[in-house]
């Protein structure tokens, strides 16, 4: 009778899994093949320490089984697609493949997409199974744990790149920075998730992702290499249909908690809300047409017209959150998703204000609106931590 044992050959991926690696050079094709990242045959996986574990405590990263994903057949593009916002859980398509096929494109190439990637699937798979949005600071479980693992990698892979900023380096920050962006959404922190959008935008602004307006109306030409839009991209995240539902009140003993789906079309007893929404998502669509016609700009009377569109739309900016500070006084009671919408806007409105703005130029207001959309994210994540899509969905 044949004994089970335990893989000890090949790469470091497929003995954590405990399948028969083919043991091919570089990168075995299993993993190639399954969209994992091959971590090769000598290094085990770093060590990711999480708050609540002591300094001499050892974690042993394993991955989990797979009972999502391993059941969905998806081209590559569209699988990582769908993870870039929990959105996508309940049927949504969030319009972001070509940014999908922009980051596969690079990440054989590059290690810290390759981490990034690898860990926002594994973190997404759990929160398939869950239904919770949490960033919960209590010990992780297994599958948490190696996408944990591997956000840190991207990081620490990432922060070395960036030392000595080359083209390919700028690629990377701003790719990572898109996954990041995603990953934090998945855990519901978008404290940590404004960071990364605020990094990305001072990286695109810095090394002149657009053409730009110096102080005498002369245009900044475009950095030579095309980069990564992570404000597009975040963009594109965020004007996507919501389809999640609110929790009304919190049920008594006994009772069951009453639920409002929060959609664009609305609903007769949510009716104000959805037009918010619905109108800050047509600020957003010309917003994306400004972005698109400033990266056209070659001259600078086409680039000062395009400064009384920007002007135009930050007034309606500022005339819906006066129209939504007067249905909603007191942030602190009002819908999560509303507390998700102020975040909506807080991003357009940084957008905005670094449009067409020379990457030299001091711009206090900017930095300002920053520290104030960063106030924005803490208490929207406050809110949305511990969130459960599926338990909310089915009670609706």
């Amino acid at each position: 009778m044949k004994s089970t044992t335990r893989v000890k050959t090949g790469c470091a991926t497929c003995r954590i899994r405990r399948v028969k690696c083919d043991e091919a050079k570089p990168s075995c094709n299993k993993c190639l093949s399954t969209g994992r990242v091959c971590d090769g045959y000598e290094s085990p996986f770093r060590v990711f320490s999480y708050q609540s574990a002591g300094k001499d405590d050892v974690v042993h990263v394993k991955r989990p089984i797979r009972p999502v994903f391993a059941t969905i057949s998806l081209p590559k593009t569209q699988l990582l697609s769908r993870c870039f916002s929990t959105k996508s859980m309940l049927g949504v398509d969030l319009g972001c493949d070509e940014e999908a096929n922009q980051i596969l494109n690079f990440c054989t190439a590059d290690s810290s997409i390759q981490y990034a990637v690898t860990s926002l699937i594994s973190l997404r798979e759990n929160a398939e199974v869950s239904g919770v949005v949490s960033m919960s600071n209590a010990k992780p479980d297994l599958g948490q744990e190696y996408g944990l693992s591997q956000y840190c990698m991207a990081m620490q892979g990432l922060a070395s790149n960036l030392s000595s900023p080359s083209p390919k380096a700028l690629r990377s920050a701003l790719l990572c920075c898109q996954v990041f962006i995603s990953i934090e959404q998945v855990r519901g922190n978008y404290a940590a998730m404004a960071q990364h959008f605020i990094l990305g935008l001072g990286i695109m602004r810095q090394y002149r992702s657009r053409p730009s307006l110096d102080a005498n109306h002369a245009v900044i030409r475009a950095y030579p290499d095309p980069l990564p839009l992570i404000d597009v991209f975040v963009i594109k995240l965020f004007a996507a249909p919501c389809k999640f539902v609110e929790p009304r009140a919190q049920a008594g003993k006994g009772q069951a908690a009453t639920t409002t789906r929060i959609s664009d079309r609305g609903r007769d007893n949510c009716p104000l809300a959805p037009d918010m929404r619905a109108e800050l998502v047509r600020i957003a669509v010309s917003t994306l047409q400004l972005l698109n016609n400033i990266s056209r700009v070659e001259l600078a009377t086409d680039a000062i017209q395009l400064l009384d569109v920007k002007a135009s739309l930050l007034s309606r900016l500022e005339s819906w959150l006066t129209d939504l500070n007067m249905l909603y006084r007191d942030i602190n009671t009002e819908p999560i998703t509303i507390s998700v919408t102020r975040f909506f806007h807080g991003l357009l409105k940084l957008v905005l204000l670094g449009a067409l703005s020379a990457p030299t130029a001091p711009d206090t207001l900017l930095a300002i609106e920053a520290a104030e959309f960063h106030a924005i994210a803490c208490h929207a994540g406050g809110r949305v931590n511990g969130y459960n899509v599926w338990d909310l969905n089915r009670r609706s």
